[in-house]
């Protein structure tokens, strides 16, 4: 950009006079006048200036047409941002996306917007309620929780299960990173290694079986490969081909598990669990035992059921997108004990949770917490009983997030408790995101009973409990 060339008039009345030139001159002008001319632009001399004023600087080229500087359209793929990631937008002086910006802030119509992501205008002007109909009000806030409570357990499981490993394929390559095993459970032995292929990597597991171990049944090994991704059960993405690790400690193709093991539900007890504050390890415990449902329930649900069930082959991870320090996600991984369900009561699992539950809480005196009292009922009740273990999933639940004894009984306000919880959580979510925390598999376990529970199954839930 070229500025105003500078005057050259003679000086006012005002203005003071020099005995020579000041040193601060215009040192690139005088530079020009020594240079030679171009033969292809002559110089020309500058008629002076006839005003005696100086002239103002030139606008810029650029024109503010409001304050706050929006992006404009662009054609796709012009932008110099990478594909998958959405245009930063300044409003003022936060950035923030496109899909959080308020839809009163009119830009250039970019590119569409998820349904599901919606500005905080859209959602208060957009099927509000009727103000002068006190229940049209409540059935709206209902029905907002309720969807939001749904929309964190989705977000939350895609975390939790995110990154999942496909299927190997000739391509693949793969590295051993121990010589010895990352965890010894009652049939396998596991070891740690990497699949590299397509541009990826992904730490793998091969389980190896044990020499002398039982010979896996092969209704279940098939029930395993048929099954789809599932949190509590263990997924398996292909084999090692033999010769593909020279120098491995096992001989044969063998099995590649989508998780890497940390320890057994056994080494767990030992190293870890009793360790816990005896208000702590109860918590855990009952946690552990709900995934271990969830994993049965859908077993059942297949027509199948574990012969056995052994703490030594119940696995436990860390689960992805989550701190450490909350409790192990557990994989049912004795896929070799399934067989299909004998007719007969629909609680095949029932005295085997109730032998684990009564193992669990052994040192734990039943008196020392109100769930530590619970899970010692569950435990008598399960043994005498003999739910489903849905329905053994559900009593675990209640135990850990309620209601209480207090609300079983026909006429009781389960349906507003339920609600009151639905929005205590949705803030308590808020509040550590607020604060920067990311939510935990504890927070996931919990959104998932709420958003699933009705009146009549916490209904029954506390009449298998205390009924």
């Amino acid at each position: 950009m070229s500025g105003p060339e500078p005057s050259t008039d003679t000086s006012g009345p005002d203005t003071p006079t020099w005995p020579t030139p000041p040193t601060y001159s215009n040192l690139g002008e005088v530079r020009a006048q020594m240079l030679p001319s171009k033969a292809c632009r002559p110089r020309t001399s500058r008629p002076p200036l006839t005003d005696p004023q100086p002239l103002p600087p030139p606008l810029p080229k650029k024109t503010l047409a409001r304050t706050r500087s929006l992006p404009t359209h662009r054609a796709p793929g012009s932008s110099p941002t990478p594909a998958g990631q959405p245009r930063r937008p300044f409003l003022g002086s936060h950035s923030v996306d496109e899909s959080q910006a308020g839809n009163d802030q009119a830009w250039a119509p970019g590119p569409p917007v998820e349904p599901h992501i919606r500005s905080l205008n859209s959602l208060l002007g957009l099927g509000w309620p009727d103000l002068h109909r006190p229940e049209a009000v409540r059935a709206f806030l209902e029905a907002r929780q309720l969807e939001g409570v749904r929309t964190v357990h989705a977000q939350l499981r895609a975390r939790l299960l995110g990154g999942r490993p496909g299927p190997c394929h000739p391509g693949h390559g793969f590295r051993l990173l121990d010589s010895s095993p990352c965890v010894d459970s009652g049939d396998a032995l596991y070891y740690r290694l990497v699949r590299v292929g397509d541009e990826a990597w992904h730490m793998l597991a091969a389980k190896v079986p044990k020499p002398g171990a039982e010979e896996p049944h092969p209704w279940g090994l098939e029930l395993q490969a048929s099954l789809g991704p599932h949190f509590n059960l263990q997924g398996l993405c292909g084999l090692v081909p033999e010769g593909a690790l020279p120098g491995a400690p096992w001989s044969g193709p063998v099995a590649l598990a989508t998780e890497v093991p940390e320890r057994t539900l056994t080494q767990w007890l030992s190293e870890v669990g009793r360790g816990l504050q005896p208000g702590e390890f109860p918590w855990v415990s009952a946690l552990l035992l709900l995934q271990l449902t969830s994993a049965l329930e859908h077993l059942e649900a297949r027509g199948a059921a574990l012969a056995e069930l052994r703490p030594e082959n119940l696995l436990l991870v860390a689960p992805r997108g989550c701190a450490t320090a909350g409790p192990p996600r557990l994989l049912l991984a004795d896929f070799g004990r399934v067989r299909p369900q004998p007719p007969g009561p629909q609680g095949a699992h029932a005295q085997q949770l109730s032998h684990l539950l009564s193992a669990l809480l052994g040192p734990v005196a039943p008196s020392a917490t109100p769930l530590a009292s619970g899970l010692e009922t569950l435990a008598a009740r399960l043994a005498h009983l003999q739910p489903s273990a849905a329905q053994a999933r559900a009593a675990l639940q209640v135990l850990l997030w309620g209601p209480g004894p207090e609300l079983r009984g026909r006429g009781a306000p389960l349906v507003p408790w339920l609600q009151v919880r639905r929005a205590l959580l949705v803030l308590h979510l808020a509040e550590r995101a607020a604060a920067g925390e990311a939510p935990g598999l504890e927070d996931w376990l919990c959104c998932t009973y709420l958003a699933e529970a009705t009146e009549a199954s916490m209904g029954h839930a506390l009449a298998l409990l205390w009924d």
